[in-house]
C-alpha cells in the first residue's frame, strides 16, 4: 500500500506548540521500536564456496620454487628498456579505455555515496504567500515558510543492503579500472615486442638480401666466364627477389605496430613514428621472477578481486529484496511561521508544528516483490558462476604463460646454435663457390637456410619477451586494491 505523505509546514494551524507534547510521547514509543525491532535484520549471507580446491602449487615441472608474494610493481622496468617504460606510464595515463574505466569508477562511487544518503534523515524548506477571494470580495491573505524533516527507519535492513551493494559495486569497479591497466600495459608491452621484433627481421632480411645480391653477382661474371648457365643467374635472381619481396611486408608490419602504440598512449596513429624510427634491440626480462602461490595469485589478480565484488553485491540486492517483504517504518516533522502579512511572519506570527510516525507493509502486489527476490537470487548464481569461471581462467592464464615460457625458452637455445651453424655454413659454401669448388645449389639452400634460422632467432627472441609480459600479466601485473576514499583520477601505474 502506499505510504502516507510526508508532514509539510502547510499544516492546519490548529496542530501547533501545543501538539509537540503528544508527538514526543509518540516518538519515544517508535524509537522503543525501532531498537525492538533492530536485531531482526540479518546480515548477508558468507560468500558461496568454490566447487574446486585451488592447487597448492603451479603443476610445471622446473618451475622456480614459489617463495611469498612477488613484486610486479612497474613489472616493464624489468626489461631495461627507457623507452617502452615510458609508453607504458604514459598509455597509463591517457589510453581511452583507462579513461574510461577511471570515469565508472568515479559513477560507481558516486553511487555508493547516494546509497549512504538514504539511511540519514532528510529536511526541506519551502515558503508560499496566498491571496484569496470569494464573490469579489478579499478574503485576507497568508504568507507561510517552514521546515520539513522525514527519516525512513532502516529496520529490516533494506537501505543497508542497498549500500552495501553499492560498496561492493564500486570496489568491483576499482578492481575493473585496475584489470583494465593491467591489460593496456601489458597490450603495449605485446605491441613493441611486435615493432621490435618486426625492425629485428627487417635487418636480418636486409643482410641476407646484401648477401644474396653479392652471390647473384659473382653467378653473373662465372656467366660471363663460360663457368656456369643461365640456370644459376635465374636461381640466384629468384632467391634474391624473394628475399626483397619479405621487405615491404616488415615495413608494414613496423608502420602499423607503430600505429597500435600510439593509439594505445592516446595519441594519433602517426605520432610515433619518428620516436619510433631507431631500431634497438629487442628487450628481454632477467629470469629472476619468484613464483606465488596459486592463492595468493589470485587475491593479486585484479579481475578475480572485480568478480569477488560483484558476487558480494548481488548478495546484498538479494537481502535488499528480502527487506522489501517486511514492513517501512517512517518518522516525519515539520516546524514552520504562519502570518496573514508579510512584515508579522518574524515577530507576530504563529508557529505551527506536527510530528508524523507512519508503517506501511505490501499486502498485495501480485507477487512482484517475490519475484524481485528470485531475480535477485538469479543474478546472485550468475555472478557466482562468472567468480567461478573468472578464477578457473586465471589459474588457466598463469599454467599457460609458464609453459609457454618453459618452451619458448629451450627453442630459442636451440634455434640460436641453429642459426649461428647456418651462417658459418653458408660463408664456406659462398667461398667455395666464388672458387668453384661445389655448385650453386649448394649456396642456395645454405643462404636459405640462413635466412630461414636468423628470421626464427628474431620471432623466438619476440616470442620469449612476450611470454614474461603474459606470466607477468597472469600473476596480477603488480595490481594492488586502491584506497576507496581516493579519487580516480588520482591513480597512477600500478604500485607496489
Amino acid at each position: 500500500m502506499p505510504r502516507e505523505p510526508r508532514p509539510s509546514h502547510f499544516d492546519p494551524p490548529s496542530v501547533g506548540r501545543q501538539g509537540s507534547r503528544p508527538g514526543s510521547s509518540c516518538a519515544a514509543v517508535l524509537a522503543s521500536l525501532v531498537l525492538a525491532l533492530g536485531g531482526c535484520a540479518s546480515a548477508p549471507p558468507p560468500a558461496p564456496p568454490l566447487p574446486f580446491e585451488v592447487p597448492s602449487a603451479w603443476f610445471i615441472a622446473g618451475a622456480a620454487e614459489p617463495g611469498g608474494t612477488p613484486s610486479l610493481a612497474q613489472w616493464w622496468l624489468r626489461f631495461d628498456d627507457p623507452l617502452l617504460a615510458r609508453l607504458v606510464e604514459q598509455s597509463l595515463r591517457a589510453n581511452t579505455s583507462v579513461q574510461g574505466a577511471e570515469a565508472a569508477l568515479r559513477q560507481a562511487r558516486a553511487l555508493r555515496d547516494v546509497a549512504a544518503a538514504a539511511l540519514l534523515p532528510t529536511l526541506g524548506s519551502a515558503a508560499s504567500a496566498q491571496r484569496g477571494a470569494a464573490g469579489g470580495t478579499t478574503t485576507g491573505s497568508i504568507f507561510r515558510a517552514g521546515l520539513d524533516a522525514s527519516w525512513e527507519l532502516d529496520v529490516f535492513g533494506a537501505n543497508r543492503s542497498a549500500l552495501n551493494a553499492s560498496e561492493a559495486s564500486a570496489r568491483a569497479s576499482a578492481a575493473s579500472l585496475g584489470s583494465v591497466q593491467v591489460s593496456i600495459a601489458a597490450e603495449v608491452a605485446l605491441t613493441y615486442f611486435t615493432l621490435r621484433s618486426a625492425q629485428a627481421r627487417l635487418q636480418i632480411a636486409n643482410d641476407n638480401l646484401a648477401i644474396q645480391l653479392e652471390t647473384q653477382e659473382i653467378t653473373q661474371w662465372r656467366q660471363q666466364a663460360g663457368l656456369v648457365s643461365a640456370l644459376e643467374v635465374e636461381q640466384a635472381t629468384a632467391s634474391a627477389e624473394a628475399t626483397r619481396s619479405q621487405v615491404p611486408v616488415l615495413q608494414t608490419a613496423i608502420a602499423q605496430a607503430g600505429h597500435a602504440l600510439a593509439v594505445l598512449t592516446g595519441q594519433p596513429p602517426a605520432a610515433l613514428a619518428a620516436t619510433l624510427e631507431a631500431t634497438r634491440p629487442l628487450p628481454q626480462a632477467a629470469d629472476d621472477l619468484v613464483l606465488s602461490l596459486p592463492a595468493e595469485t589470485l587475491r593479486q589478480r585484479p579481475d578475480v578481486r572485480a568478480a569477488e565484488d560483484q558476487v558480494a553485491a548481488a548478495m546484498a540486492r538479494v537481502a535488499q529484496a528480502d527487506a522489501a517483504l517486511a514492513p517501512s517504518f517512517q518518522i516525519g516533522g515539520s516546524i514552520g511561521l504562519a502570518a496573514l502579512t508579510l512584515g508579522t511572519l518574524t515577530s507576530g506570527a504563529s508557529v505551527v508544528g506536527a510530528l508524523l510516525a507512519s508503517v506501511s507493509m505490501p499486502v498485495f502486489d501480485g507477487g512482484a516483490l517475490r519475484a524481485q527476490v528470485r531475480a535477485q537470487q538469479a543474478g546472485l548464481d550468475q555472478a557466482s558462476s562468472a567468480y567461478e569461471a573468472t578464477v578457473l581462467a586465471a589459474l588457466k592464464d598463469v599454467q599457460d604463460a609458464l609453459v609457454a615460457l618453459r618452451g619458448d625458452r629451450e627453442r630459442l637455445a636451440t634455434l640460436q646454435r641453429a642459426a649461428a651453424a647456418a651462417g658459418n655454413a653458408a660463408e664456406m659454401a659462398r667461398l667455395r663457390y666464388s672458387s668453384g669448388l661445389i655448385d650453386f645449389q649448394t649456396v642456395l639452400d645454405t643462404q636459405r637456410s640462413q635466412l630461414v634460422t636468423q628470421d626464427s632467432v628474431a620471432g623466438a627472441s619476440a616470442d620469449l619477451g612476450a611470454d614474461h609480459v603474459r606470466l607477468y600479466k597472469a600473476l596480477g601485473g603488480g595490481w594492488q586494491p586502491d584506497n576507496p576514499g581516493a579519487d580516480a583520477t588520482a591513480n597512477g601505474p600500478p604500485r607496489s
